[in-house]
């Protein structure tokens, strides 16, 4: 029978009908399955996809730990920070509410350029800084101005500040923004602003002073608003450091060598501590902190007489007569020569077809040693150093602190050089000669030191021969140290020694005499120098030898000077480089002189003080 074309279109609906609902119920088996799968499921992990979308956790920058002084002052402390921030947002036209500004705040084309740059990549309603380190009375204006300026938010925070500018910088060092070479696995320098040490004990100590971030739990919208704070942790300061350093002693020295090239340490000879480490010219770190101009860099830069050096550690200079201590002291050791033995001095003095000189033209005539290191005479030096060896010198040299690093917590510090036969075969391949002997004798030659290694040497020679280090923190805050070395030595070699610095300044024999203190409980021993930057030629002595104010002043000798006080129960031990000053005696030595005194007036206040007190309380 055939079939109607109704029951065909019938049969046709209901197989597409079937069709269709059986793709529904699919889809629709398919999406319940779906459904369960988020909700049931996966419901933590999407639950915690949300919440991160939701939540947003924020680094809170810890405060930078303080540096101060022995006596609690301020040497790199933490001050508010006025500054003025921008919120696009809130203004219909960024760059009008900045003319406005400026007609209060002095904007520059390249920091409005810099401010909209900031502007279009950040969220509308995020801050971004216009300006910053603003003096108060700057900032009071911006703040009675703000209802005329849209947009413009005042804001507190806190940066870094070096009250005594620079008077400390090489010692402490400076902050700056941290550049992308320097961002590491803390995410504490990624914060916007966040500043690092970049140079000083602000560098090598930057772990300690940094502090531990804290962190702040919020809750924010799809534009990453912040709703509310959820929870927070504060942050952990960074440690509080106190220097040996006594500001005190630290601005007399460098108001007393301010218009020099100059470095001065003075150190407690039985403890080490350093009480001033003066580096002359400095700079000021704020500029650093703040952002120098390359205008003001550099001047600093190019200033011959090199100021973002710090001489006292990176300096290195021929000792001259200042070496002539260790020299004696090892002649004396090895008992080629004894302190009475007379050695005379015509000026001159021949190493096979070489003449070496005195600096005293006409000479000194029949010396002993005391009498030899009073009156510097460089004839005896000769003599007794050819007769030691070098060998014996550079030992000596380095049970002293010369050619060795301290290791202080301020970066840069150098070795010096402290020569023997095997250094120069090891580093030119050539064997050691007389010659050199005798020039190292008087403290030229190859031989180097730092201002800190004479501080050191003069400390350990003084101090009845204790290996003391330098210290530049407060030993509570210090890893405790073992009992310094006993260097070992003949106690009567080391008293005809201090004899001969003693004579220096407080007998007319002396080359210092004339730098000598009246006051028998001020009074104080050391010895002068003056190291050649550039060699005297056979024609010039035949001559006449050009005094060093006759020459340009980078051909001038450098003026050195070491020291202790007082003669009696050494406490301080002091070296002093005058680069290009000429004569120790003349130059190096007053300043050395006038630091002790100032040392000696202090002890003699606190004492005085205490005194009172105690009268006082009873």
């Amino acid at each position: 029978m055939a079939t109607s074309p109704d029951d065909q279109k019938y049969k046709l609906f209901t197989r597409r009908a079937g069709l269709i609902s059986g793709g529904m119920l699919v889809l629709t088996s398919g999406l319940i399955g779906r459904l369960y799968y988020l909700q049931v499921v996966g419901q933590d992990q999407y639950k915690l996809l949300a919440d991160k979308n939701r939540i947003s956790f924020r680094l809170l920058a810890p405060e930078r730990g303080k540096i101060l002084d022995r006596n609690g002052y301020g040497l790199a402390i933490n001050r508010t920070d006025y500054r003025v921030n921008i919120i696009p947002e809130q203004t219909d036209n960024v760059e009008k509410t900045l003319e406005a500004l400026n007609l209060i705040l002095p904007i520059s084309e390249r920091q409005k350029r810099k401010i909209l740059r900031a502007v279009k990549r950040q969220r509308a309603f995020l801050p971004v800084t216009v300006a910053e380190n603003l003096d108060w009375e700057t900032f009071a204006r911006v703040n009675i101005n703000i209802p005329d300026l849209p947009g413009i938010q005042p804001d507190m925070g806190i940066t870094r500040f070096y009250p005594e500018k620079d008077l400390l910088a090489h010692i402490v060092g400076y902050v700056s923004s941290v550049n992308v070479q320097e961002i590491g696995e803390d995410p504490l320098l990624e914060l916007p602003g966040f500043k690092i040490g970049k140079n000083g004990m602000e560098r090598i100590l930057d772990r300690r002073l940094r502090g531990k971030a804290g962190n702040s739990r919020v809750e924010v919208n799809v534009m990453g608003r912040v709703i509310r704070e959820l929870s927070r942790q504060d942050s952990v300061a960074g440690d509080t450091l106190n220097l040996t350093i006594d500001r005190d002693i630290q601005k007399f020295t460098a108001d007393r060598v301010r218009d020099e090239s100059a470095a001065v340490v003075v150190m407690d000879v039985h403890s080490g501590e350093i009480l001033a480490l003066t580096s002359t010219p400095a700079f000021d770190p704020n500029d650093f902190n703040l952002g120098i101009s390359q205008k003001k860099y550099d001047v600093l830069l190019n200033d011959a007489r090199k100021p973002l050096i710090n001489k006292t550690v990176q300096g290195e200079y021929p000792p001259g007569s200042t070496f002539k201590m260790i020299v004696a002291l090892a002649a004396l050791e090895a008992g080629v020569i004894d302190a009475n033995e007379k050695i005379f001095c015509n000026s001159k003095y021949q190493i096979g077809n070489s003449t070496k000189h005195c600096w005293k033209r006409r000479g000194h005539g029949a010396v002993s040693m005391v009498e030899a290191i009073a009156g510097s005479c460089d004839v005896y030096f000769y003599e007794i150093a050819g007769r030691v060896g070098i060998d014996r010198i550079h030992d000596m040299a380095a049970r002293f602190g010369l050619g060795n690093k301290f290791g202080i917590a301020i970066p840069g510090e150098r070795k010096g050089l402290n020569p023997s036969k095997g250094w120069k075969m090891a580093n030119r391949g050539q064997r050691w000669q007389g010659g050199d002997t005798a020039n190292v004798g008087i403290g030229q030659g190859d031989v180097l030191v730092t201002p800190l290694q004479l501080c050191v040497m003069m400390a350990r020679l003084v101090n009845g021969g204790r290996a003391v280090m330098p210290k530049i923190l407060l030993s509570d805050q210090e890893t405790a140290s073992e009992e310094p070395e006993v260097i070992a030595y003949n106690r009567r070699n080391m008293d005809i020694v201090l004899q001969g610095m003693s004579a220096v300044i407080n007998k007319p024999i002396g080359v210092a005499f004339a730098q000598r203190m009246r006051q028998k409980d001020m009074s104080f021993g050391g010895k002068t120098g003056s190291a050649q930057v550039r060699r005297i030629s056979k024609k010039e002595r035949d001559v006449r030898v050009r005094k060093n104010e006759e020459k340009p002043w980078v051909e001038r000798d450098h003026a050195l000077f070491v020291g202790f006080g007082p003669l009696e129960n050494p406490r301080y031990a002091i070296s002093v480089i005058v680069e290009h000053g000429g004569g120790g005696a003349t130059k190096a030595a007053p300043i050395a002189r006038d630091v002790l005194e100032f040392m000696f007036g202090k002890d003699k206040q606190k004492s005085a003080s205490v005194a009172l007190k105690q009268e006082d309380n009873t």
